[in-house]
């Protein structure tokens, strides 16, 4: 959309020229000379549009500093994204400092709205999905709706990744689930039963990493029979004044608490069941991908190591050869349940015999636990509010001949013992 153009006779660049003279921007502006710039930065990008967004302004006309001031944030904010790539370019280096120049000379606050190429749209920079609209307005062109993606970890301990696959893993001790440049989750397991591979979650640490200025970086940290409803400097949320992009939300005192972040449109769900935690996360592809090189121990991204893995190729896949085990024989003498009871258990709050119902019989026989039909529950319910595809919700085994159904035979191995199955669905 065309802008309007300022009075005859009025030169808006030359009344621009005076502010940013001083501090070296005029190198960037068109026909000020050519500057070589690494091809990633994209500060060449943000000056452009800072000078797109101000060609219209006329300094002598009273709403001049408020609309200077939303092209100020908005060019303090696209600096920022391009902090890293940009690192050690002197243009770069010039226009943050110029920036925070200007905005004290016209008594510019940090918060507040920000400059839109369609001058009838601002967005929220602390609102994930106001990035995403303020790209569609951008020349016009319709960008597509961000894509989100889903991690779950519950049980014994039961993982689904990114990528919708599923494993049971051992990763005793601690391990990352997610560690990119926005978020940090790290979980702890310990074992769960003597003489078994298979472990719970007892410790969950989750660090939200400043952005920009709707954040500072908060720390949170949840342990058995310890699940706060705040963050480890004692606040519950981030961001100040009416920004608060990130907080805590209390849903069940002590057992269930949910995270919201906004500015990286992220929510994570954190729960405690019996003795042990279940978490799941939503958040938008683009962040989950965003991470170095050497951060690619991501349990949520890459699933657990092969060497790690109790199951065998994520969808718990089952030989071709099976027996069944006589009705009301012992699955495992430790757990106190057999096959025909944890199976009619784990039935009554799972109508759907899906890979989270085997999760929950292979819990119960491994433990003896009843809270793992809770959490295998729990779990389910999780990925109906989160994950974003509703018909990958359920996930069912496969045979080793690569089946997938309802009828699929079902494979558990129990640490020490081992043994076959077949359940009639």
């Amino acid at each position: 959309m065309p802008r309007p153009r300022p009075a005859a006779g009025a030169e808006p660049r030359l009344s621009l020229r005076p502010l940013l003279a001083p501090l070296g921007l005029l190198l960037l502006l068109p026909g000020a000379g050519d500057c070589q710039l690494h091809t990633s930065c994209g500060i060449q990008k943000c000056t452009t549009d800072f000078v797109s967004f101000t060609s219209h302004l006329n300094a002598a006309l009273e709403d001049f500093d408020l609309e200077f001031c939303k092209a100020l944030r908005a060019y303090s904010a696209c600096t920022y994204r391009n902090s890293k790539v940009c690192r050690g370019n002197l243009v770069y280096h010039s226009a943050v400092l110029g920036i925070s120049d200007l905005m004290a000379q016209r008594n510019c606050t940090k918060d507040g709205p920000t400059s839109s190429t369609n001058p009838g749209m601002t967005h929220d920079p602390c609102n994930y999905s106001g990035h995403t609209e303020a790209r569609e307005h951008q020349g016009g062109e319709k960008t597509p709706a961000p894509t989100y993606l889903f991690c779950g970890l519950f049980g014994d301990p039961h993982l689904r990744t990114f990528k919708d696959h599923f494993q049971t893993c051992k990763v005793e001790g601690a391990w990352p689930l997610i560690d990119n440049n926005y978020l940090s989750v790290q979980v702890t397991n310990v074992p769960v039963v003597p003489g078994s591979s298979a472990t719970a979650t007892n410790k969950i640490t989750i660090i939200f990493k400043s952005y920009q200025d709707c954040t500072e970086q908060k720390v949170y940290q949840a342990v058995t029979d310890d699940l706060p409803a705040a963050f480890v400097d004692g606040t519950t949320s981030g961001g100040d004044g009416n920004t608060r992009s990130l907080n805590i939300v209390e849903k069940v005192s002590g057992k269930y608490i949910e995270m919201h972040a906004r500015h990286i449109g992220t929510t994570v769900y954190v729960r405690q069941l019996g003795h042990y935690l279940t978490l799941a996360i939503q958040m938008p592809r683009e962040l989950v991908m965003a991470y170095e090189e050497g951060q690619d121990l991501q349990l949520c991204v890459n699933g657990c190591p092969s060497s790690e893995r109790i199951d065998d190729s994520g969808h718990l896949p089952l030989p071709v050869m099976s027996k069944l085990l006589p009705q009301g024989s012992a699955a495992h003498p430790r757990s106190g349940y057999t096959l025909e009871t944890a199976t009619t258990k784990c039935h009554e709050k799972m109508l759907v015999k899906d890979i989270y119902f085997y999760s929950c019989v292979f819990d119960l026989l491994t433990t003896g636990d009843a809270n793992f039909t809770a959490a295998a529950h729990s779990a389910l319910q999780d990925v109906e509010a989160l994950h974003p595809r509703k018909e990958h919700w359920h996930i069912f085994p496969r045979s080793r001949a690569g089946v997938v159904g309802r009828d699929s035979k079902f494979f558990v191995h129990l640490g020490l013992v081992s043994f076959i199955l077949v359940v009639f669905l």
